[in-house]
């Protein structure tokens, strides 16, 4: 029996499944003890929130001191911040007034928010299970029911889970985890992104899967997205070639990316905050393709100033000496709204004020920005490249590098996330310095499939030709004007996408530092022209939707 879903990265694993024990009881709809006062109900909600939020602030602390969880971190802090939403609260404190169990108004109130996040779709919607997990951790503790987490086990398993919190996912266990199968959940949520980061071989979205029972022997191939249950010979001596073939590649770790005839293809990292760096040169990164300067604001109620800005941008370049490294300007709006910057209740925030939109209607932090980029530069011996986010095309293109040129940046660009931008990409080679491919939001707008649902989750895949052509149409652009294009999504971290791109006529790939060592081995066995072939037979639709492998 096979079973299909997405795989994370390129490993098998090969074990026994472990289930997660099942979601909470609904609470009672019952009206609470009438010895219980509102104030008294109210008190205990609040105690145990904030029991709730120093656990996960505890859990952030502890994951941002191994580099194994730290990527964790920031996910935990906001999940900490969530359980004591002042919002949040008041619709809590209303269920108590009408009489209702402490239990049963946390669940009221987090099962209001939750409709609210799920309503807004993309990355607020998957935001909503964060959130379900805080006020099932709450509902825990008020009744004395079990913590929601992962099982204890003697011996190594495969977890198997409905869906993974992140604090699930950040408390893991290496040491015993084999791999992880989720029914829900798609390729960009958290529980993908963290088992990315830390490595470990997952499958997402097998919405089969949730018929296996404990202690079913199974075969978890990320590569082909498939979960073989009860094995043969066969395939067990398949697992351990993959297993071997995997050892090989990190023996090329440290070497340039290029064919086997050797076309140079620079392989870069995607980095998120600057201690994301030793990541990033522990498995041989040639640079960074993309820096999030997210992690800057997300976590302040006010813009952070030139100086605060500088000091983080010379931490990463300074770890870069001579080397490429490309940093996204402030990509706020849609699903990373921010207070201080971002309109409230946009109707559809994917396609409102997103990105560049969102800076042009912010002038000063756009320039304070790029004023702090620019002292970067000064400081530093990196090859330092900026980029703006979601450029529509070649007028916002110009209007940008003009903007970053002034400052003394010298290379400046514009990523291609808007399908337009590839329709207009001739005329952008003439603006800018470069075009980086965010394939992720690429896919989403090209397919109008929302990136974090499940539902349209085989749509969610580069491999589309439509997309494929996109990439085209910037590739070419960027071949007759000479101007360099890369990709910086999570296609690059797929090794035979990764080929079919460079065969496209990509120069660069960026992805997460787990990703390297198996691009790289795939490139190195295959030559350019291999490459180009590949690339026509997907272009053809060949590899979409039928499975790979």
């Amino acid at each position: 029996m096979n079973i299909i879903g997405t795989g994370i990265g390129r490993g098998v694993a090969v074990g026994d499944v472990l289930r997660m024990a099942p979601a909470l009881e609904e609470p009672s709809d019952a009206q609470r003890s009438s010895n219980i006062t509102d104030d008294q109900a109210a008190g205990r909600v609040q105690e145990i929130l904030g029991t709730v939020s120093a656990d996960l602030q505890e859990r952030a602390a502890q994951a941002s001191k191994n580099k194994e969880t730290s990527a964790a971190a920031p996910i935990l802090i906001a999940l900490a911040q969530m359980a004591v939403d002042p919002a949040l609260s008041q619709a809590i404190t209303a269920s108590l007034k009408q009489g209702k169990t402490p239990e049963r108004a946390v669940f009221e109130g987090f099962n209001e928010f939750e409709d609210k996040l799920r309503a807004l779709g993309g990355y607020m919607a998957e935001r909503a299970s964060d959130l379900h997990d805080v006020g099932q951790r709450a509902i825990a503790l008020l009744t004395g029911a079990p913590l929601p987490g992962i099982p204890q086990s003697d011996k190594p398993f495969v977890l198997l889970a409905d869906d993974l919190s992140p604090a699930d996912t950040a408390a893991l266990d290496m040491s015993k985890t084999l791999g992880i199968i989720t029914v829900q959940g798609s390729p960009t949520s958290h529980t993908a992104i963290l088992a990315r980061s830390r490595g470990i071989v997952a499958i997402v979205g097998a919405q089969q899967a949730g018929t296996l029972e404990n202690g079913a022997h199974v075969i978890v191939n990320a590569a082909k997205g498939t979960i073989i249950v009860d094995p043969s010979e066969d395939d067990l001596r398949d697992a351990e070639r993959i297993t071997k073939h995997a050892e090989h590649a990190r023996q090329l770790r440290g070497k340039p990316g290029a064919t086997k005839d050797g076309m140079p293809i620079a392989l870069l990292a995607n980095v998120a905050k600057p201690q994301d760096a030793d990541a990033a040169l522990e498995y041989g990164a040639e640079g960074v393709g993309l820096f999030r300067t997210e992690f800057m604001f997300m976590s302040s109620s006010v813009s952070p100033s030139v100086e605060e800005q500088t000091k983080a941008y010379v931490q990463l370049l300074s770890r870069f000496p001579g080397k490429k490294v490309v940093i996204r300007m402030l990509d706020a709006g849609a699903d990373k709204p921010l207070e201080f910057l971002t309109p409230e209740n946009e109707p559809n925030p994917a396609l409102g004020l997103r990105g560049l939109r969102t800076l042009r209607t912010h002038p000063q932090i756009l320039d304070d920005q790029l004023e702090a980029l620019a002292q970067a530069q000064a400081q530093t011996e990196a090859d330092l490249w900026v980029m703006a986010p979601m450029v529509a095309d070649e007028h916002e293109a110009d209007y940008f590098v003009k903007l970053g040129k002034e400052k003394g940046i010298k290379r400046v660009g514009a990523m291609a996330e808007v399908p337009s931008i590839a329709l207009m990409a001739n005329e952008v080679a003439q603006v800018s310095d470069f075009v980086s491919i965010g394939t992720n939001d690429l896919t989403q707008y090209t397919l109008a499939a929302d990136r974090t649902l499940a539902s349209v989750g085989a749509y969610q895949t580069a491999w589309h030709p439509a997309v494929l052509r996109a990439i085209k149409l910037i590739a070419d652009a960027g071949k007759k004007h000479h101007m360099p294009v890369g990709v910086c999504g999570e296609a690059a971290a797929d090794p035979d996408l990764a080929l079919a791109l460079v065969g496209l006529g990509v120069t660069s790939l960026s992805m997460t530092p787990l990703a390297l060592d198996d691009v790289r081995a795939n490139l190195a066995a295959h030559t350019s022209d291999e490459a180009r072939e590949l690339a026509e037979r997907a272009l053809a639709g060949e590899f979409y939707p039928l499975t790979r492998g």
